[in-house]
């Protein structure tokens, strides 16, 4: 596999051909993954496919994977003949992460440990797309080499299809699409309804009688903490969370709505 610092788009190449992912979740964008997060979705996202025996080929802690031996993952797929046979074939996959259109010469090293080792088929993962240059160059290595594998590549359609069928993987691993918010976005959005209902349940730094008796680090604790809330969100802003009824009642169904969502039950109001 090529190593990320060899994976820096030219500026100055022109974009990949674009596609009008026109699907239900109108499309998708791994910008916010490294090509490590990309390798581990694939994984998860070739293991929900019906594949077994998925082995991420990782080999290291680090970011980079350089003793994958040319291919991230391996695994293997079922099929079933009509006579109800069953066989195993063999899957090479690798997994690529581009800015851009992934090149030629990002494909031959995976393709000559394939001639090595004889899987039945070699699958290329692309985030976005292959070049039309890649493209020709595996019908002209397919045309001349007639190698023992059939090769196949899963570009940024076949994707977002998977991904339809396996919707928890865009949340699991941040992925973007035009019609459901990331993970990440849903995760920032409670932490601040939470604050905003924390600090809405806190006596005021006045109203001695309802803290008579705290202890004082507790006393101190919350006050530092409320000062912590005041300096992000705004001491006014705070203030109309609870200057009505209805405010109060909106800002307690946002967070038991997005806590839903994240998996809890409804009416979770714990700050």
């Amino acid at each position: 596999m090529v190593n990320d610092a060899d994976e820096q788009p030219d500026e100055t190449e022109a974009d990949p051909e674009e596609t009008d992912d026109n699907f239900a979740l109108g499309s998708l964008d791994f910008e916010g993954l490294s090509p490590t997060d990309f390798e581990e979705f694939c994984f998860d996202l070739v293991s929900e496919s019906g594949f077994s025996n998925v082995d991420w080929r990782k080999g290291t802690p680090l970011a980079a994977s350089p003793s994958d031996r040319g291919r991230d993952i391996t695994a293997r797929k079922t099929l079933r003949d009509i006579d109800g046979h069953e066989y195993e074939e063999r899957w090479f996959i690798d997994c690529k992460h581009y800015k851009r259109g992934v090149p030629p010469d990002a494909l031959q090293g995976t393709l000559a440990w394939a001639n090595a080792d004889r899987p039945a088929v070699v699958l290329f993962i692309a985030s976005g797309y292959l070049t039309n240059g890649a493209k020709d160059w595996i019908a002209e290595y397919e045309r001349t080499n007639r190698p023992p594998f059939r090769i196949r590549v899963w570009e940024k359609p076949q994707l977002l299809r998977l991904v339809e069928k396996n919707l928890d993987l865009a949340f699991k691993h941040d992925v973007g699409t035009s019609t459901l918010r990331r993970v990440s976005e849903i995760l920032a959005v409670e932490s601040e309804l939470m604050d905003r209902l924390w600090y809405g349940r806190k006596p005021a730094d006045d109203d001695e009688a309802a803290m008579k008796d705290w202890p004082e680090d507790i006393k101190a604790g919350m006050l530092a903490e409320k000062r912590r809330v005041e300096e992000q969100y705004g001491v006014e802003s705070l203030a109309e969370d609870v200057e009505t009824d209805w405010a109060w009642a909106y800002l307690s169904g946002r967070i038991s709505a997005v806590r839903w969502v994240l998996g809890d039950d409804w009416h979770n109001l714990d700050s």
